[in-house]
């Protein structure tokens, strides 16, 4: 059999230092990054996002950052479908795919493949919309919990989107959407994956971390993108990119529906219950390598130990 070109999986949760990992890589193996990020790949969310900045981005290319309009849907089956495009092309290079990020969905939707699932009926949405509109996202994701609890548990209350579209598979199909994941057929990655996940030692450095990059955020006028932002044409706060970690706290504070104070603490709030999700995420992750953010050297240490499988 045909030896497998590798691939780098270089994952953890928000704030734990991944970029600043994968730049360090590059300079040590002949990697090219492809950023798994489902906010990272708008145009114009970029302080809310910490998307890295132009000067970086000329050092380090990103592919996938800045690849597609706020008012669009990007998927998990787009992100594949992509994905496995620039895969090929950078192992065409003979270079290695290194990818990075904390959106472990489309990760996992890489790595197995996606289920057939049953395509939008309208009928059923419009049926969802009118009950969220009477009696809200809460109750519905309550529901949720009743038909696919562990749909409910893997979805955020404030994300309708997927709410909606796991409670649609459900009364279209009979089935939970946990269900079809489950039967999805594997289809292989043609690569050896390596795959690492980038944490520090202890949750209290990590919740430091997160607070501070938000203040940072906030300083460096988060709320004023927000704004400009909505000023956009066909931009509004219930599109998917407008629902990520932190836009939908600083859209309630421009609402009036919280106050400044209250914007620090639910957003960092809202950012932490991310990282705790992505841990658990990863806590299930076959085969999967850890690593201290604190070690300086983790960068040679990988590098090393993917030239002694080589």
């Amino acid at each position: 059999m045909k030896q497998l070109p590798p691939a780098i999986f270089l994952m953890g949760p928000t704030a734990s230092g991944k970029t600043h990992l994968a730049v360090a890589l590059k300079e040590q193996l002949p990697c090219e990054i492809i950023s798994v990020d489902s906010a990272l790949v708008y145009r114009g969310m970029d302080i809310g996002t910490a998307k890295p900045s132009q000067e970086l981005l000329a050092k380090a290319p990103h592919r996938l950052i800045n690849c597609c309009d706020i008012t669009e849907v990007y998927s998990a089956a787009t992100f594949r479908h992509d994905a496995l495009r620039e895969m090929a092309d950078i192992t065409a290079k003979g270079h290695i795919p290194l990818l990075v990020g904390g959106t472990m969905l489309y990760f996992k939707a890489l790595q197995q493949g996606l289920s057939p699932l049953p395509t939008a009926n309208p009928l059923v949405r419009e049926k969802i919309a009118q009950l969220a509109a009477e009696k809200g996202w809460d109750y519905l994701h309550q529901q949720l919990a009743i038909k696919d609890p562990k749909a409910a548990l893997r979805i955020h209350p404030n994300d309708p989107q997927r709410i909606a579209r796991a409670l649609e598979v459900y009364e279209i199909t009979g089935q939970s959407l946990s269900d079809w994941w489950e039967k999805t057929a594997k289809e292989a990655l043609p690569y050896h994956v390596h795959a690492f996940a980038l944490a520090p030692p202890l949750r209290a450095i990590l919740h430091q971390r997160i607070a501070e990059r938000f203040e940072i955020m906030l300083q460096q006028g988060f709320i004023e993108e927000v704004q400009q932002l909505l000023q956009l044409p066909g931009v509004h706060p219930n599109l998917p990119a407008m629902r990520s970690v932190g836009y939908r706290q600083v859209i309630d504070y421009l609402e009036g529906k919280i106050d400044l104070p209250t914007l620090h603490l639910q957003g960092i709030a809202a950012s932490r219950q991310l990282a705790k999700r992505q841990l658990t995420w990863l806590r299930s992750w076959p085969d999967l390598q850890w690593l201290d953010s604190h070690d300086p050297d983790v960068a040679e240490k990988i590098a090393c130990g993917l030239e002694r499988k080589s």
